[in-house]
């Protein structure tokens, strides 16, 4: 993914989400202050008049990502400190 300007961000439409799914209508990243966000977005009804309800939240990083430096270190080969 491209790098997000700061304060800024994009959109697209869920292709995963099916009818009577719970799952957001669009998706996507927003950069606040320097921050990733992602934001969902779900288009309600009331009163005949349509709007979109919004819920933003701290990235989501798959657990194995999140891990994923410890497991660089553990692997990285040990120096021997012997001279020769």
């Amino acid at each position: 993914m491209s790098e997000i300007k700061e304060n800024a961000g994009s959109i697209w439409k869920n292709d995963y989400k099916k009818e009577g799914d719970s799952k957001p209508d669009y998706k996507g990243k927003i950069n606040v202050d320097g921050k990733i966000k992602d934001i969902s977005l779900w288009v309600n009804e009331w009163e005949s008049k349509k709007f979109f309800g919004v819920k933003i939240q701290d990235e989501y990083v798959k657990p194995d990502q999140a891990q994923k430096p410890e497991a660089e270190k553990e692997s990285e080969p040990k120096k021997d400190t012997l001279p020769f």
